[in-house]
């Protein structure tokens, strides 16, 4: 072998077996057999010798560029281990040690309130019926006798998004009330009705233990031939025991409603005492959870359905408030608020 190739093949090899990563290796095998790397050159240079020289020098370049092709794949393969091996080391997993735990969502004390409630009126052959939570004036207070300039309309001072040049039958409003669903239902005119309705409301309500602007409601209608206050009764009886214990008793108190008549607000024993009367019940024995009432039968005509031949009831439930008494909260700031030590609880 000549001098200069000899010398060549010792300097890569050299420059090979100290390359420390693949960029330096990369740089030594462009620099010895690139198109611009030194045996190249020895072959463009072949040009300058004799016929007789020129296959001696060509077996001898590729000799050598072999030699340095497999002295590279070799330095390239022991990178290569050293780098896994050194990522190992790195990355190395104790078998031994205990599990990472994943924190788990759960339902929401509302959600297991509703779907709790939902149980009892789908047992009693109720459908749950949801509605727009944007709603017109006409379904959610014209249809459910409370026309324009009613006093009930400023107990429900609620949010408007359009007033209607049709009047105020067509103004856009959040719905104050999941009443809205029923009048809805009643206008498609399919008897008899037995529903119920869930979902949120809003009103302009101040932030505080008892009210929000945003919160939810249950409401239930009931429409058919020979429907009578005793039916009402015994369902709020029946919901009243599968909700809140076997011994609870429901009470009915006059109250006026303007979609109802007659009308009443629903208290039920103390889940807590019993009737005997403590903190939760405030002494009295007595917890007020609902409204209800007969529908009133200007309602059911502005509704398309006979009065003479029809009748029903309705019931409206906070869901807040049941859940608040349900599960002895005493702030309803507390279900929004998200804090995952109350939460957990649940």
């Amino acid at each position: 072998m000549s001098t200069p190739l000899q010398s060549i093949k010792e300097a890569a090899e050299k420059k090979i077996a100290e390359a420390l990563n693949s960029e330096t290796l990369e740089e030594v095998r462009v620099a010895i057999l690139g198109k611009k790397g030194e045996l190249t050159q020895i072959l463009k240079s072949m040009k300058d010798l004799t016929p007789e020289e020129r296959p001696k020098v060509g077996q001898q370049v590729n000799e050598v560029r072999a030699l340095l092709e497999e002295a590279l794949q070799k330095r390239r393969a022991e990178l290569k281990h050293a780098l896994l091996t050194e990522k190992l080391k790195r990355e190395t997993i104790d078998v031994t040690l205990p599990g990472k735990r994943f924190a788990r969502g759960h339902r929401h004390p509302n959600q297991i309130a509703l779907e709790d409630l939902e149980r009892v009126f789908i047992g009693m052959g109720y459908e749950v019926v949801e509605g727009p939570e944007v709603e017109y004036d006409e379904y959610n207070f014209k249809l459910l006798n409370i026309p324009a300039n009613h006093p009930a309309k400023d107990e429900q001072d609620t949010f408007y998004i359009t007033r209607s040049p049709e009047g105020a039958d067509k103004d856009i409003l959040l719905r104050t009330q999941t009443s809205s669903v029923q009048a809805r239902i009643m206008k498609q005119g399919k008897l008899p009705i037995k529903i119920i309705s869930p979902g949120r409301v809003f009103r302009s309500d101040e932030v505080d233990a008892t009210h929000s602007p945003s919160f939810h409601q249950v409401e239930g209608l009931v429409v058919g031939k020979g429907v009578t206050m005793a039916d009402l009764k015994g369902t709020l009886d029946q919901f009243a025991r599968e909700f809140f214990g076997k011994n609870t008793r429901t009470k009915l108190r006059p109250h006026h409603f303007p979609f109802t008549e007659p009308s009443a607000e629903v208290d039920v024993t103390c889940f807590k005492c019993g009737g005997k009367g403590c903190s939760v019940c405030k002494g009295s024995g007595w917890i007020e959870i609902l409204g209800c009432g007969m529908v009133h039968p200007h309602v059911l005509e502005m509704c398309g359905i006979d009065p003479e031949e029809y009748s029903g009831f309705a019931f409206g439930i906070g869901l807040e408030r049941v859940a608040l008494l349900k599960y002895e909260i005493d702030d309803m700031r507390l279900l929004y608020e998200n804090d995952v030590r109350f939460l957990n609880q649940f």
